[in-house]
């Protein structure tokens, strides 16, 4: 198989990259990516010997045109993904992932393509007090990121009904492992205690957020990929329910500093107060989760302390 991963400088995208390569030794993996400030040839450095690397911009109609030539599959994984950016620069989140998204579906319905997996997000469905959303759920988005990322969804499955396009959604909850940018709660607060400043915890700190380890993830889409069914979409959830604050508290205690470092700010605007979804359909795939988020934690924890030369001046 010949696969092109769109975002694979990224975050997910890059542990998904070293994810295919361990599993499909066999594989033609090329890499198409825009390297905006979280997309980092830095992620990729240890294996661009294995890989195509294309430089170039998902909403641009020939450097997608280029990189889908020959190949048997897509997973896009690109994307602006931060919150709290999207709600001061809406824009670039309409353009990245509602037009980029666009852009690769009509490559992909004239090049005879054998798979195409979105990559979504649960916040698609909004906030939840109780239970939890199947994928048949009305979308709720309450941000312009995840608003953008409902359009795309939305999007990719008309490509299925409409053009007969082999495409599967995932939506997976919050993720956290290496190669993070620290915009995001856990390695942002990892590294300002590490380097002794405060943690700014919003409100009251009681949003709960299901957490996920990305190589866990990396595995369902790889399952989804494979094995998952054309038109369909599959949650995928880590089973981890916590607060911000619980999530703060545990990173300064295996950090051991002190909880005096937290320091509650004004909420974020629409900040909804609880995700939560339901993954039976990716397990009855096959699909578990490998690690304790205890254990992917620590190691995550582990790889921000062993790794200053890839984080420092990011914050």
């Amino acid at each position: 198989m010949r696969l092109l991963i769109t975002g694979g400088a990224g975050f997910i995208g890059c542990n998904f990259v070293r994810h295919i390569l361990a599993e499909h030794s066999d594989y033609e993996v090329a890499v198409l990516d825009k390297l905006t400030y979280a997309g980092r040839m830095e992620n990729l450095l240890e294996v661009l010997d294995k890989i195509t690397f294309l430089h170039g911009d998902i909403c641009d109609k020939s450097d997608v045109d280029n990189a889908i030539m020959d190949c048997d599959a897509v997973v896009n994984f690109a994307a602006e993904t931060h919150v709290d950016r999207s709600i001061t620069e809406a824009g670039s989140f309409i353009r990245s992932n509602v037009l980029g998204t666009h852009t690769l579906l009509e490559a992909a319905r004239t090049s005879g393509l054998k798979k195409f997996v979105q990559i979504g997000t649960d916040e698609v469905y909004g906030s939840v007090t109780a239970g939890s959303f199947i994928e048949s759920d009305p979308l709720n988005p309450s941000s312009p990121y995840s608003a953008s990322k409902a359009a795309a969804d939305l999007l990719a499955r008309s490509y299925f009904t409409t053009y007969g396009l082999p495409v599967s959604i995932t939506r997976s909850s919050n993720n956290f492992g290496p190669y993070q940018y620290p915009e995001k709660l856990i390695p942002f607060f990892i590294l300002r205690a590490m380097m002794g400043e405060k943690l700014p915890v919003y409100g009251s700190g009681e949003n709960v957020r299901d957490w996920l380890y990305v190589q866990d993830n990396c595995a369902a889409i790889d399952m989804v990929l494979h094995e998952g069914k054309s038109g369909e979409i599959y949650n995928i959830g880590g089973g981890n329910e916590l607060t911000n604050m619980e999530i703060t508290q545990m990173i300064l205690s295996h950090l051991k500093k002190p909880e005096s470092m937290i320091e509650h700010v004004a909420d974020r605007l629409g900040h909804d107060f609880r995700y939560s979804v339901e993954s039976r359909k990716i397990r009855a795939l096959g699909w578990r989760p490998k690690r304790s988020f205890e254990d992917a934690l620590g190691e995550t924890l582990q790889w921000y302390v062993n790794n200053e030369e890839w984080w420092c001046g990011l914050l």
